[in-house]
Parts: structure tokens; C-alpha cells; sequence
């Protein structure tokens, strides 16, 4: 007789069990709501283009969610009642994840990328990279990241332009929401050409893209993480140490000659897509660390790989480098041991007795 749980019962950890009211649903509910503001700038810069691809994308996540949920209970197997069963059975336990990788898959691609290029990247993301590993809560690395990469590798998709000493240097695509014949934009400028850009556009977006529809408005993330931040989703530290260490270590990186330009620090912390990428995709519960001493060695580290793969290689890496760290979280949460719960520093024990 074995003593693993059977599918009606519930493996139970060692205590104290900690529970809170949130639920995955609710927590999903409101990463999906501070997402809208990203998804409705990248509607209106991008119109259609963008449109089509968060509705694929959506769509396209949430159907693979559903129909590899319907294929592993076998409902093919049976008949029409058991079907149907099965089908509310996936009502009851859909968490809005899907939707969530869905929205940020669609965020980070190019306005230029095609429906059906969109919609292999959301199968893979749910199929092959979460619900292969066991569903929510199971994936080795974040689906979104994986799913963007491999639309990089299998389609040639541009990893991003990055921005170098105030200037658009590559990649790219598209200006004042206007999509022209050979990948040209509408003020004449061909992909490799050089734009200039200010800081408030690259805060406020201004219709110019420098690589994923959601990435141009840097006013809309920060709206989003504010929304994250004061609904406790995420610690406020989290994005801004990765985003703040990034472009520091960017702009000593750039610092050639001896000449050390700190102006170029907003620069570099609002280029490409470091922002939205430590929002949105580095604070995933799953694929970080979970304890506090592991998370500062976790978004430092990505800081540092980051700012150097992004100077040596001068396109948008974050998605690389978000993928590299996820599977370093299993060794970081083994070496840097978590405090037990209800642990007190010895003076403050002896304090709180008196």
C-alpha cells in the first residue's frame, strides 16, 4: 500500500501552513488589470497590428490551456456527458494564467510579427514550456520569455533595438503607428537607421517603437507596477533594483576614454524592453526566488547580465536573460537558505521576554 495521495486527496507539507485570502485567480485578475494600460498605449500606437496580436495571442493561450487540459483527462475517450464534465471541471480550476501569458507574449513581440508566428509562440508557451511540466505553478521558466525566444530562433523575429548614447541604433520598425511596405517607416527611415530619441519619448512612447508593441510606453508599465505595488502582487524594490543596477552598470559599461556620462542613465533605464521585463516577467512567483536574501541575489544578478550582454550585443536581451535566471532560481533557492518561519534575531528574543 502506497501512501501518495490519490486525485481526490491533497499532499500536505510539513507545518506551520500559512494561508492567505488571496487566491492565483485573484492574484492573475490583477497582473491582467495592470497589463490594460500597456495594452491600450500599444492599440493606439500600433492600431490593428496590435489589436490582432493580444487577441491571438489571448485566445490562441487560453485554447491550448483548454485543449491539452481536455486531451490529459481523456476527453476524447469518452462520451458526450463526460465531456462535458471535463469541461466544467477546467471552468472551475482556469486561474487566468493563460491570459496572462497570453497578454504578456502579445507585449513583447514586434508590431510587425504575423498572426500565425503569434499563435505558435502561445502554444509552446502553455503547451511545451507550463502545462508539459505540470500546469500552474509547475514551469521551470517563465512561458511568456520562452515563448518569445523561440519566435526569435525559429522565426528570426528581431530581438529589439537598444539605445546607445541617445540614439536608436538598430531594429528599428516603425514610427507614428504607420506600417509601410518592406519594413520602412513612414518619415523615410529604413530598419539599421539611426533615430533620435528624448527622454520623454522614450517615457511617454510618442509613436516610436524600439522593438515590442508594449514596451514603448514606459508611463503605462510604471502604471501597471504602481497598480502591482499597492495591491502587494510584487515588493517595490524588486523591479526598480533591476532596472536602477542595469543602467548604472550600462553606463559605466558605455564609458570609453575615461569619459563617465551618468546622463545617459535614464537612457539606458528606459530603453528596450528593461523596464516591462522587470515589471511584468522577473517578478513571476514561479520561476524566482522565494525568499528575500534569494531575491536580491536573483535581480542583481540579472541586472549584471543584462546590462553586459545587452553593451556587447546592442539589441534587447532581457527575454535571454530572464530565461537564464529562471533556471538558476532552483540553485539559488538550495544555497541561499530561507529564514524558519518565526525566526527572531537573538537580541530581539531576549527583548521581546523582558
Amino acid at each position: 500500500m502506497t501512501n501518495r495521495p490519490t486525485e481526490n486527496q491533497v499532499a500536505v507539507s510539513v507545518p506551520p501552513h500559512v494561508r492567505g485570502r488571496r487566491s492565483s485567480r485573484g492574484i492573475m485578475l490583477d497582473v491582467a488589470i495592470a497589463l490594460l494600460p500597456s495594452a491600450v498605449m500599444a492599440c493606439v500606437y500600433f492600431q490593428l497590428y496590435a489589436l490582432m496580436l493580444l487577441l491571438v495571442c489571448v485566445a490562441g493561450a487560453v485554447a491550448t490551456e483548454f485543449v491539452y487540459y481536455f486531451i490529459a483527462k481523456g476527453g476524447f475517450a469518452h462520451k458526450c456527458s463526460r465531456a462535458g464534465e471535463i469541461v466544467r471541471s477546467w471552468a472551475r480550476q482556469f486561474d487566468c494564467t493563460s491570459v496572462v501569458t497570453g497578454l504578456i507574449l502579445a507585449l513583447i513581440l514586434p508590431a510587425y510579427t504575423k498572426w500565425y508566428e503569434a499563435l505558435l509562440g502561445s502554444v509552446f508557451a502553455i503547451a511545451l514550456v507550463k502545462m508539459l511540466f505540470g500546469g500552474t505553478g509547475k514551469n521551470l521558466v517563465n512561458p511568456a520569455a520562452a515563448g518569445r525566444v523561440f519566435l526569435f530562433i525559429s522565426f528570426s523575429l528581431s530581438a529589439g533595438a537598444l539605445l546607445t548614447d541617445g540614439t536608436l541604433t538598430t531594429g528599428a520598425t516603425y514610427l507614428s503607428g504607420t506600417l509601410l511596405s518592406g519594413g520602412s517607416l513612414s518619415s523615410g527611415a529604413t530598419y539599421g537607421d539611426t533615430i533620435e530619441l528624448s527622454l520623454l519619448q522614450l517615457f511617454l512612447g510618442n509613436g516610436v517603437a524600439t522593438a515590442a508593441i508594449g514596451e514603448t510606453c514606459k508611463a503605462a508599465i510604471f502604471a501597471g507596477y504602481l497598480y502591482l505595488v499597492i495591491r502587494k502582487v510584487i515588493k517595490w524594490w524588486q523591479p526598480l533594483l533591476c532596472i536602477a543596477l542595469s543602467g548604472f552598470v550600462s553606463v559605466c559599461l558605455a564609458a570609453t576614454g575615461g569619459t563617465f556620462d551618468i546622463t545617459l542613465f535614464p537612457d539606458y533605464c528606459l530603453s528596450g524592453g528593461l523596464v516591462f521585463g522587470a515589471v511584468f516577467m522577473a517578478t513571476d512567483y514561479v520561476t524566482s526566488p522565494k525568499g528575500t536574501y534569494g531575491q536580491l541575489v536573483y535581480y542583481v544578478a540579472l541586472a549584471l547580465l543584462t546590462a553586459i550582454l545587452r553593451h556587447f550585443t546592442h539589441i534587447e536581451i532581457m527575454s535571454f536573460t530572464i530565461l537564464l535566471m529562471n533556471l538558476l532560481t532552483p540553485l539559488i533557492d538550495t544555497y541561499i537558505v530561507r529564514r524558519p518561519f518565526g525566526y527572531q534575531r537573538e537580541k530581539k528574543a531576549k527583548e521581546a521576554v523582558k
